[in-house]
């Protein structure tokens, strides 16, 4: 089973500059303490695997340094964007995601096929989480369109100051570099993060 230090890395490979809140987030839930990250974070950066430095908004993120892909303890993984995702349709997404978040203790309400409301909405105790969902699309200009539509619907349903908001998408480069091209800047003053989803039900946020 992997440890700890083994997620982090996977994820780093992913998701470089992620915050230890942000890893904690994507690999434990919203809920759990960040301090086994963060301890695992500076273990992590003592033996030269990752570099902590200020990212642009002033929040310390962790980086893979070159030394890490040649560390004995990290396990060989198969590519998250395997083929399989390729065809997951938005109802899928949202099946797999209903899964996970019920696994950490959230109550989950999911808008099947066209029905009219947010795609999924979570509560957990006073917490309360809206996403949007698109499926994989069948062109790389259908992925760029699904991205862009996925952010407008998002942006018109923050009405709730008190929620967290996420777009999710299957684990497929294509939504990987359009969320990573997105500026930091809109991330950070809208808050949305993102979900990517694999057809084995793992989610990463990011």
């Amino acid at each position: 089973m992997p440890t700890l230090a083994d997620r982090i890395i996977k994820l780093l490979e992913h998701n470089p500059g992620l915050t230890d809140r942000e890893i904690t987030d994507s690999l434990n839930g919203h809920s759990a303490p960040q301090q086994p990250v963060n301890q695992q974070s500076h273990s992590l950066k003592a033996k030269g695997i990752i570099t902590r430095r200020n990212r642009s908004d002033g929040l310390i993120g962790n980086y893979l340094t070159t030394q890490a892909t040649s560390q004995v303890f990290i396990p060989k993984v198969e590519p998250a964007h395997s083929s399989s995702n390729d065809n997951m349709s938005e109802d899928e997404v949202k099946r797999m995601l209903e899964k996970w978040l019920v696994s950490n203790g959230w109550q989950v309400r999911v808008a099947w096929g066209h029905q009219q409301g947010s795609d999924i909405e979570a509560h957990q105790g006073n917490k309360h989480w809206i996403i949007e969902v698109k499926g994989c699309g069948s062109r790389q200009a259908m992925r760029v369109n699904y991205f862009l539509g996925a952010i407008g619907e998002l942006l018109q349903r923050m009405d709730k100051p008190e929620a967290s908001y996420s777009l999710a998408f299957p684990d497929m480069q294509q939504f990987r570099g359009l969320w990573n091209r997105l500026p930091a800047l809109a991330k950070n003053r809208t808050g949305i993060s993102a979900l990517f989803v694999d057809a084995n039900g793992s989610v990463i946020q990011a």
